[in-house]
C-alpha cells in the first residue's frame, strides 16, 4: 500500500502507471533526482496538492 511516507521513486518502480497520475497533478518530479529521496507527502506539499486525493488514486491503481 502506498502511504504518505512512500518515496516517489518507489511508487513509480512498483507501478509505472503511477507516472500518469503524478504528472496529472503537475508533479514533474517523477524523473528528477529528488524523486529518489522525496516522499509523496513532501512532493504534495511542495506542489500544493491534497495528499489524500493522490493517495486514493494511486492505491486504486494498485488494487488496494
Amino acid at each position: 500500500m502506498i502511504t504518505k511516507d512512500t518515496i516517489i521513486a518507489d511508487i513509480v518502480k512498483a507501478n509505472p502507471m503511477a507516472v500518469e497520475i503524478l504528472m496529472g497533478y503537475g508533479m514533474g518530479c517523477v524523473g528528477c533526482p529528488s524523486a529518489q529521496m522525496e516522499t509523496l507527502e513532501q512532493a504534495c506539499e511542495v506542489h500544493g496538492i491534497n495528499i489524500e486525493e493522490v493517495l486514493e488514486k494511486l492505491n486504486k491503481i494498485e488494487g488496494r
